[in-house]
């Protein structure tokens, strides 16, 4: 059996991917475990924070896109925006993100084997993968949304409040703003990312179960600048979006990423906090204190978490929901101040 390891990483998304980029660098034996083939797509949002853009450029790493302004909420004829205050965010695409971190990970020497991974056993020194011959004195679960892992070691939690589920989609046409819009709608959010010259991805947030087309068409003015034709991929679709888990470490066996527990894609940081746990994560097993991950990764997450949390509760009550936008729109400098904080 193979006891070589320093760290075994399941899942080859953006956060397994990072961490095995941050780990390689600080001398630890890795090796990701990812049954798919790079690169990965998913149904998300594709905006990086400007957070996320300083952290892959400390990384070394260039990834292509369309760079993002700010932050705009639009409902009906109400409309507020505010600027990035600290450089800019960038939309790109899943699969080109997912690409230069796959290649990277390459260039770093780290494998990465084409093996599912739903059981892990783990004692005082170290973690197994039953059948695979796999070893590793710790285990990273980075196996996203419905994590595998998560369920094998019984610690997801379970949610309350109404499931709500992501759909997402790309047009060919010309972004028509730099800025990330959310438009508000009475059920649901759709989100406007610019991506390229001509290429827009749509993203639909919502607690009903209905088609896309049904979704986008609740938004009269968007679905207007989106002709069906200009339709150049096929819906995605991601949810329940809010699962918890009870702990981040559970023995030797460290979660991230969405794998750690994750509120809504309201807000868009799903990369950024994937990127921080990451770094945090690694620290903490290079100097063997892997027990303050807990702590810090509920600091480096606090601020989102709490802001994310009270804007899903009032997006659920229908006396407060009709009221975000004019609020934001009435409070400018308060609206400013939040999309900084979160970027």
């Amino acid at each position: 059996m193979n006891g070589g390891h320093d760290l075994l990483i399941v899942g080859g998304g953006p956060a397994g991917l990072v961490t095995a980029l941050h780990a390689a660098r600080a001398g630890l034996d890795t090796v990701v475990a990812e049954p798919r083939q790079a690169p990965v797509d998913k149904a998300c949002g594709e905006g990086l924070m400007p957070g996320a853009v300083r952290h892959l450029a400390t990384l070394g790493l260039q990834v292509a896109g369309h760079p993002l302004t700010g932050i705009r909420y639009v409902q009906g004829p109400r409309r507020v925006q505010a600027a990035f205050r600290h450089g800019p965010g960038l939309g790109a695409r899943r699969t080109h993100l997912h690409s230069v971190l796959h290649h990277a990970v390459s260039e770093a020497g780290v494998p990465v084997l084409p093996l599912r991974v739903e059981e892990v056993r783990q004692d005082t020194t170290g973690v197994t993968i039953p059948g695979t011959g796999l070893r590793a004195r710790w285990l990273v679960a980075a196996d996203g949304l419905h994590s595998p892992v998560r369920r094998c070691l019984g610690l997801r939690a379970e949610s309350r409040g109404t499931p709500r589920y992501g759909l997402r989609r790309h047009y060919a046409v010309p972004p028509w703003s730099a800025y990330v819009e959310v438009h508000w709608g009475p059920h649901g959010e759709a989100y406007v990312t610019p991506l390229g010259p001509e290429l827009v991805g749509i993203a639909l947030l919502t607690g009903q179960r209905a088609p896309f087309a049904t979704h986008l068409q609740r938004f009269p003015e968007l679905a207007a600048r989106l002709p069906a034709e200009a339709a150049v991929t096929a819906v995605r679709g991601a949810g329940p979006l809010r699962q918890q888990a009870r702990a981040r470490c559970h023995g030797r066996v460290l979660f991230v990423g969405d794998a750690a527990g994750y509120i809504d894609a309201l807000t868009g940081e799903g990369i950024s906090l994937a990127l921080t746990g990451a770094q945090a994560l690694v620290g903490n097993v290079r100097s063997g204190t892997p027990g303050r991950y807990e702590t810090d990764w509920k600091r480096a997450t606090r601020r989102h978490r709490l802001l994310t949390e009270l804007l899903v509760r009032a997006r659920q009550k229908p006396a407060l929901a009709p009221r975000i936008v004019p609020t934001a729109e009435r409070l400018p400098l308060l609206f400013a101040a939040a999309v900084n904080a979160l970027a």
